[in-house]
């Protein structure tokens, strides 16, 4: 008999650990074109789950840059990375820093212009080398747009043999830099940019954040970009290192169909090669265990750390 109620009493332990404790908070840093999408996945997953989701967002090569700094500092950064390219998770991965990298949508380049500049598909690498034409695009290695706008500037020098040098001279960096113009809030830096102080003519940016800037101004334009000058943008995402259990399930949220859906609501193509299910049934329990487990850890060194401080007062 007393066999069996110990039984009886480690199993009402370990769900009585699930159950009436709250979950640890889990940070998640994003790339600054993630904010909108990524912040309604966070919202939905605390609303499914109970478990809150600290944000930050920016520029992707600065925040890798930062989570190599925290990490070396202090031996925690946040729990998950979701980066505007692959290269920034991988740079992690490869130091031991992060899991492996997940592509888990992809966007891509347009031009983004006043409408009165007539701008199309057939005229744009005109436009864009005409003297006359302000050229705005995001910082190269700081921000993951500036790269893909380094490439978009190679293809067309394939296309007209000069045509890197004369873009990337007169190309104005207005984002994603340490440096950068401030943009007020609630404002998209497009609209800003090109219409609010007329800086340039014509933006090089994401399909994602030229909806954002119509659904503001409907004096702008999106244009596509013809296919010799198309640019593809895949968004890689990585678990760091020492990632709580509730930052995996964050991950697995995001690669779910669930916010798979709510990313391709704001312009994303999803990621439908990684898409892996929400976690339920039998792993799911055994997830739930594990993250209890590691909870309870946490509150016992928290507890014994109260103690200590307590005793040299």
């Amino acid at each position: 008999m007393k066999k069996y109620l110990i039984i009886i009493s480690l199993t009402t332990s370990t769900f009585s650990l699930i159950l009436p404790h709250p979950a640890f908070a889990v940070t998640l840093y994003g790339a600054g074109s993630l904010r909108d999408s990524l912040t309604q996945v966070a919202n939905s997953f605390t609303q499914k789950y109970r478990i809150p989701v600290t944000t930050q967002f920016g520029p992707s090569g600065l925040t890798r840059e930062l989570i190599e700094q925290e990490l070396s500092q202090r031996g925690k950064s946040a729990d998950v990375f979701a980066s505007a390219d692959l290269n920034n998770p991988l740079t992690l991965f490869e130091q031991g820093l992060s899991e492996p990298v997940e592509t888990f949508a992809s966007n891509r380049l347009v031009a983004v212009a006043r409408s009165d500049l007539s701008l199309t598909s057939d005229n744009l690498l005109g436009k864009l080398l005409d003297p006359q034409i302000k050229l705005g695009t995001s910082t190269p290695l700081a921000e993951p747009l500036g790269d893909y706008t380094q490439e978009v500037f190679r293809k067309a020098d394939q296309i007209n043999p000069g045509s890197f040098q004369q873009l990337n001279e007169k190309a104005l960096r207005l984002s994603g830099g340490s440096n950068s113009p401030s943009v007020p809030a609630g404002r998209v830096n497009l609209v800003y940019f090109i219409e609010d102080t007329q800086q340039v003519d014509i933006y090089l940016s994401y399909y994602t954040i030229a909806l954002s800037a119509l659904k503001q101004s409907s004096n702008l334009q999106i244009v596509e970009l013809p296919e010799n000058l198309a640019v593809k943008a895949d968004y890689g995402l990585t678990v760091l290192k020492d990632a709580s259990p509730e930052g995996t399930k964050l991950a697995e949220y995001i690669l779910s169909p669930t916010g798979q859906k709510i990313l391709k609501n704001y312009g994303f193509t999803t990621a439908k090669t990684t898409s892996v299910p929400e976690n339920q049934g039998v792993s799911g329990i055994f997830l739930a265990v594990s993250a209890a487990f590691a909870m309870q850890k946490k509150f016992t060194s928290a507890k014994k750390q109260q103690l200590k401080v307590g005793g040299d007062r």
